[in-house]
């Protein structure tokens, strides 16, 4: 039986007062039950697909956002939520009746469905958006969203397939890490594992099966170590209260069946969790534990000293038994088991009262500070779609740690670079960075950081960014901020760039406009894009605040429509026609009729370095100026005679062959995933391959034809989407 079994799919208004009452917070329940009564009349006879009456949606989420403890309004919006969106009532009628802050943050709930857009992944991403700035300014709108979001799909069932999967989805891509980065743990983990039973049912199943079967075990086992640790500490720490914890059933997926691991090589799917009055307690219990068992060497997590970015905070150690089996310890105070539960959601509970502490209050306060900050970061993606893979980047587990020379411990997600860490610290450092080292040593800036490293980051006096690095930056954050820089200090250059890249393209598609046409047939467009000129869209390409592979699609569409017996000859970008003269593209010191060859060495493609090497009978062979056959200095190589200039045309209008290599964990159905991703770019596959490496990874090894470097860019962020997928590399 599911551990979320026994959770009622609907709550009526009864269960909510006792849920109010329980709290013994200082609720205003007239405001609550006309609320309540408000929103019964508004729907009527609405009833959801079940058949269930439409009312109980809104109260059962009421229930939940109360449990997490927000006060009256909060409570009040949770039950008129659909209201606005789903019944004739008004947002103005709802103001006056229930204030302005009640209405706030039923607007910000209340998904845009007026609007039309191009696509449904358009429309879930402006939704994203919205819902994003609305939680900037009221942290409490996406914690009514993840308890609506929770309650339907704690009642999915009755929907069409499809629908459960695409809901799944995005609660794994933008709910379930928003929650995390929160700290709301309880709804984190159903979200995922809700989640998993309709993404691997049979996976899901194997899972609760095999906890199910070592559940009366588990038990007398966990009830061993309890007497064991309360014996020890009865007489010297007061108040132990130890628990038993499982594992969230998609915790363990990710380390076994996405891992080909077996439930057995887990460490922690079960653990104890210790908790006592105060800190110094907590490093006392940790001692008992280690005397008492084995601890097991790197296992130890001090998140006390350094907490998690969600301000999360324990002890955790795994130690093994006199039998030799290993289990994890968690020690905390109940403060800290407090925040570990309900996170942000604390912050409501310290104002109504439930908690007098006032360095806890503002250390909460500080951090929805630090998480707005961070959501206004993730909304400075010109193009809605990217902000989802913002927040998976941003927002999710596995955090790195990492020290400045002074000693601060700076959070970071995994992945993270040098960059990250400048943009972090300080815009201004960001903007001055032209180095790293690590623990003392210079590094590369796309170096990884990794836990317990002293990163340096060295500056110079001006600003000077370089455009690269938003391709080698981690978080949303450095790369909006490099894209402003350039935004405000390039604006001249970028339009240049920026209208001779749309240009070449709308010449590679056949779609030739005049100036007076472009501006005309931009018009329209840009509004939606929220520029308010040309030369506006012609910046944001430049500076790469668009990328045009993505809109490519919509731009010739639209173009069809207004424009058919104009196209002289479209051609699928992402499709570009193979290259059956060596030359083209190229021109070499101001001749552009040599006979040109790419050398396979580095796979030179337009937007790269190039050079030439004229060859014995073959012509000018094409290498990156960066490669590793060419000589750093020319003029002090063997025949530097033969190493001349070259440089790329404007038009190419080819296909260039470039090798991914991409390492990911290693699952059934990798490279099918990866192929499919492929085929709806229309990407030609010249060579797949696949071998398994070492820790359950894999190591997939592409060669595809792309139209250049950053038609190349776009493939590798579409293939990063893929689940699984923790790194590709150019070769």
């Amino acid at each position: 039986m599911s551990k979320y079994s026994n959770v009622a799919h609907y709550q009526d208004f009864n269960e909510l007062l006792s849920i109010l009452n329980k709290t013994g917070n200082s609720y205003n329940i007239a405001k609550v039950e006309s609320a309540y009564y408000f929103a019964e009349k508004s729907h009527g006879d609405q009833r959801r697909v079940s058949g269930i009456p439409y009312i109980l949606h809104p109260t059962s989420v009421a229930c939940i956002v109360a449990e997490l403890g927000l006060d009256s309004d909060s409570i009040c919006a949770s039950l008129l939520h659909d209201v606005v969106e789903d019944t004739p009532v008004a947002l103005d009628e709802v103001r006056k009746l229930f204030g302005k802050d009640v209405a706030k943050l039923i607007d910000g709930v209340t998904k845009i469905s007026k609007i039309p857009y191009s696509t449904r992944e358009e429309q879930q991403a402006e939704n994203i958006r919205k819902m994003l700035i609305a939680m900037a300014d009221d942290i409490r709108v996406i914690i009514i969203k993840l308890a609506d979001r929770l309650h339907n799909m704690r009642t999915m069932d009755c929907m069409p397939e499809q629908k459960r999967r695409d809901k799944s989805v995005e609660n794994m891509q933008v709910y379930a890490p928003i929650a995390h980065r929160l700290g709301i743990k309880t709804v984190k983990e159903e979200l995922e594992d809700r989640s998993l039973q309709y993404l691997d049912p049979i996976g899901y199943k194997e899972i609760e099966d095999a906890l199910l079967l070592n559940e009366e075990g588990r038990e007398k086992f966990i009830e061993s170590i309890k007497q064991q640790i309360i014996e020890k500490t009865k007489d010297t720490i007061p108040n132990v209260y130890i628990s038993g914890r499982v594992k969230s059933i998609n915790s363990i997926y990710r380390k076994t069946i996405m891992r080909n691991q077996s439930i057995n090589d887990i460490f922690d799917v079960f653990a104890v969790r210790v908790i006592v009055d105060n800190v110094s307690d907590c490093y006392n219990v940790l001692g008992v534990v280690h005397d008492i068992f084995k601890p097991i060497p790197n296992r130890f997590k001090d998140y006390i000293s350094m907490p998690k970015q969600n301000m999360y905070q324990s002890l955790h150690t795994t130690v093994l038994d006199k039998k030799a089996i290993p289990f994890e310890v968690q020690i905390r105070t109940w403060e800290m088991h407090y925040t570990a539960e309900y996170g942000i959601a604390a912050h409501w509970k310290y104002k109504l009262g439930m908690k007098n502490d006032a360095k806890g209050s503002e250390r909460v306060s500080r951090n929805i500070e630090k998480v707005k900050r961070m959501i206004l970061d993730q909304l400075e993606a010109e193009d809605a779609t990217d902000i989802a893979r913002n927040i998976r980047n941003d927002f999710g587990e596995n955090d790195v740690y990492v020290f400045t020379p002074k000693g601060d411990v700076m959070s970071l997600p995994k992945g993270s670079t040098p960059i990250d860490l400048a943009y972090l610290i300080h815009t201004q450092v960001g903007h001055r960075m032209v180095g790293a080292k690590i623990n003392g040593k210079i590094v590369p800036i796309d170096h990884t950081l990794k836990t317990g490293e002293i990163c340096e980051i060295i500056t110079q006096k001006e600003e000077h960014p370089n455009r690269a690095w938003i391709d080698i930056c981690k978080t949303a954050s450095a790369k909006s901020k490099i894209r402003q820089w350039f935004k405000r200090e390039k604006r001249d250059e970028n339009i240049i760039e920026g209208r001779q890249a749309v240009e070449r393209e709308f010449k590679r598609q056949g779609m030739n406009l005049t100036d007076e046409e472009m501006a005309d047939f931009f018009a329209a467009l840009t509004m939606k894009k929220q520029y308010n000129t040309l030369e506006d869209f012609y910046a944001a390409v430049g500076y790469g605040g668009i990328q045009l592979w993505k809109i490519m699609p919509r731009l010739k569409e639209e173009y069809q429509k207004r424009y058919a017996a104009n196209i002289e000859e479209i051609v699928v970008p992402q499709a570009p026609v193979k290259r059956k003269k060596a030359r083209s593209g190229v021109i070499i010191e101001g001749n552009d009729d040599v006979l040109v060859k790419f050398s396979n060495c580095c796979n030179p493609l337009p937007g790269d370095d190039i050079i030439g090497y004229i060859t014995r009978g073959y012509g000018v062979s094409v290498h990156k100026r960066d490669c590793t056959n060419v000589p750093k200095n020319i003029a002090d190589s063997e025949e530097p005679e033969r190493w001349v200039s070259a440089r790329w045309q404007i038009e190419t209008g080819e296909a260039f062959r470039s090798t991914l290599q991409i390492t990911a964990t290693d699952r059934a159905g990798l490279l099918a995933d990866v192929t499919i991703q492929l085929s709806n770019m229309h990407i030609f596959i010249h060579t797949l391959n696949a071998r398994e490496v070492k820790s359950g990874k894999a190591v997939v090894t592409v060669t595809i034809d792309v139209a250049g470097k950053d038609h190349l860019r776009g493939v590798i962020s579409r293939l990063s989407d893929i689940n699984g997928i923790e790194e590709i590399k150019r070769l």
